[in-house]
């Protein structure tokens, strides 16, 4: 009986090099995996030889040991070694993606600690005039406003020429306030702002 902890195994074929033009290797044949290893840590080992402090201890070894006998026994090690099936690039890219991941998701999403405080972000509220009566606001257009009770309008929404073309440079201001005893329309008005034109709600009979 045979153990077969992953298909990987039985599906993927592991490429061997067997011979170099006509010079023939051992029979079993060299892993290109092997190969990849080998060069990846002479590299290693010649990056490492030029940094501050590993560079004297690198420096040390002789060159056959540095450039030859340590990055082969590495390279054997790393294509014999194999964890839950897997090579050792493929086992060491998940262990590092896990401790790298959150440890608590929420919807495949990273979510808080537990017991951690959630404050949620800024939100703007505008009335809908479903209480009838106006509130206080300054906007600036372009843009359409709704006003469903009676009012006093001061100034324009928009500034026209003589012709009734708009004049493009200018920023009117019209103001809107609600007397004390205004009633409910019976059916609401909009008055249409011009682009940069300035909307003033007031609410009090001094206008402030």
């Amino acid at each position: 009986m045979i153990e077969i902890r992953s298909y990987r195994r039985v599906f993927d074929l592991e490429r061997r090099i067997y011979s170099v033009d006509r010079l023939r290797l051992n029979p079993a044949g060299v892993p290109v995996r092997g190969v990849m290893y080998f060069l990846a840590i002479l590299a290693a080992s010649m990056i490492a030889g030029g940094l501050p402090l590993l560079g004297g201890i690198v420096g040390r070894l002789p060159w056959y040991m540095r450039d030859i006998a340590l990055p082969g026994v590495g390279a054997t090690v790393l294509s014999v070694i194999r964890l839950e099936g897997r090579s050792f690039h493929l086992a060491a890219r998940a262990l590092l993606r896990y401790w790298a991941g959150p440890r608590r998701l929420a919807g495949l999403r990273r979510c808080a600690a537990a017991g951690g405080r959630w404050r949620p972000q800024e939100i703007v509220l505008l009335p809908d005039g479903s209480d009838h009566r106006m509130r206080r606001l300054r906007y600036a257009g372009p843009g359409a406003v709704l006003v469903s009770v009676e009012h006093e309008r001061r100034g324009r929404a928009m500034e026209r020429d003589l012709s009734g073309a708009a004049r493009p440079g200018l920023r009117p201001v019209l103001s809107l306030r609600q007397p004390a005893d205004a009633r409910v329309l019976a059916e609401g008005q909009v008055i249409s702002l011009g682009p940069g034109a300035r909307l003033l709600v007031k609410t009090n009979a001094a206008g402030r």
